[in-house]
């Protein structure tokens, strides 16, 4: 982007050299960088406007990042740096993203199995975030990023908290996320949660076996005239499809959540079919979906949502992880100030 300077070769900051611009929008640029200290690969975020929203990315990337959450499906955020008066964010560099990976499948299609890993992984994420009382509020192909294409069954990792809020602290009326995947609530304007993210999710999966938006209404005339040639035959709804239209309920109180989707009889086969998805279970964790080995064994996924942090919070860095059901103070509106030291000097992890 000639606007910010940023082109193969450039320097972000004191060592990020521009590899190669990964993409852009309003928001700024992401650049795969090598930091010359660590010579180390990194996606970079550059922010090309509104620093409002770039403090408020990295406060809840802290508030995540206190609670361990690289450990379950979720990008890992190496810190920010300035380049100028441009804020850069830093994270570990994926490989492509699922709408790309899909897309260089051709005609093929995820297997079964592989969606069933995608899928537990993603509701694996998404029920750690919506215990900490974070709602992603953007979630679709392009923000989940696969970490090795070559790695069969897939793994997958929820990226881009730009458009991510506290739950406890939406207001009725906001409009956030991507229209064609927005929850209806979103769309008519009225009082929202983190069921957002289940539809979202729901819609993302249902994409997924056909390679094609779901009903996205380009198309509406077709709707509306006699087809003789029907593409396929009826047939009795799978578990997989019982368990997203579930996610695509109209009401969001009836919505499943992230947990009761691990504990569908998707990812339980022997259990019988008659158990209500209410029914209290122990989660059944996919080894692809588990929690990375490598981190710390006593990060778990806490069973309700905790209290919002202060804006003014200082979250210290070097706290790997805390314990999600401590409550914190709430987030003043309208106050803008140094959100744990973010403009006094550069942190990385």
């Amino acid at each position: 982007m000639a606007n910010l300077g940023i082109f193969k070769g450039s320097t972000l900051g004191s060592c990020h050299i521009v590899e190669e611009i990964l993409g852009e929008g309003n928001f700024g640029v992401v650049a795969k960088c090598r930091n010359t200290l660590t010579n180390k690969t990194a996606a970079v975020k550059v922010h090309k406007k509104k620093l409002k929203n770039a403090i408020e990315e990295i406060f809840i990337l802290k508030w995540l990042h206190r609670h361990g959450s690289d450990a379950c499906n979720i990008v890992r955020w190496d810190g920010y740096f300035f380049d100028k008066e441009k804020l850069c964010i830093s994270f570990e560099h994926l490989d492509q993203s699922l709408h790309h990976y899909q897309m260089a499948q051709n005609a093929k299609r995820l297997s079964m199995v592989e969606l069933k890993s995608v899928l537990h992984q993603l509701a694996t994420a998404l029920s750690h975030l919506h215990s900490i009382d974070i709602i992603h509020a953007d979630l679709k192909p392009v923000n989940i990023m696969v970490v090795d294409r070559h790695q069969h069954p897939i793994k997958v990792k929820i990226i881009d908290f730009g458009l991510a809020c506290f739950a406890s602290q939406v207001q009725q009326g906001e409009c956030r996320g991507t229209m064609s995947y927005n929850a209806p609530e979103m769309s008519l304007g009225v009082p929202f949660n983190e069921a957002i993210d289940m539809w979202a999710l729901g819609v993302t999966m249902a994409e997924l076996p056909p390679d094609d938006m779901l009903d996205c209404g380009m198309y509406t005339e077709d709707f509306f005239y006699i087809d003789d040639y029907g593409r396929s035959c009826w047939r009795f709804m799978t578990p997989h499809d019982v368990l997203i239209k579930s996610m695509l309920n109209l009401d969001p109180h009836q919505r499943i959540t992230a947990r009761e989707v691990l504990e569908h009889q998707l990812f339980a086969p022997s259990l019988p079919q008659s158990l209500s998805r209410h029914t209290e279970l122990d989660v059944v964790h996919l080894p692809a979906a588990s929690c990375e080995e490598d981190k710390d064994s006593n990060v778990q996924l806490p069973n309700r949502c905790v209290a919002a942090p202060s804006r003014e919070e200082d979250v210290d860095f070097n706290v790997q992880t805390s314990n999600p059901h401590s409550a914190a103070p709430l987030w003043h509106e309208g106050i803008l100030v140094e959100v744990g030291g973010i403009l006094s000097s550069p942190r990385e992890l």
